[in-house]
């Protein structure tokens, strides 16, 4: 299970509830892509993000 390299999330755990009120365990997974990114120097880092954190790099320009 991969990890946001930035902003740290990570699985969380709840219910589904059903239209009884049945309660059965359910992993929550974030949407987590790898991504190559080029840093200042030229160099390629390949990262594992979250789709969220990603909109937040592009909107802040730190990615294009």
């Amino acid at each position: 299970m991969a990890i946001c390299e930035v902003t740290g999330k990570g699985k969380m755990y709840g219910h589904n509830v059903s239209f009884s009120q049945r309660k059965t365990r359910k992993v929550f997974k974030p949407n987590i892509q790898k991504k190559t990114i080029k840093l200042e120097n030229g160099q390629k880092l390949k990262i594992n993000v979250s789709t969220s954190a990603l909109r937040t790099l592009k909107k802040k320009g730190l990615i294009k």
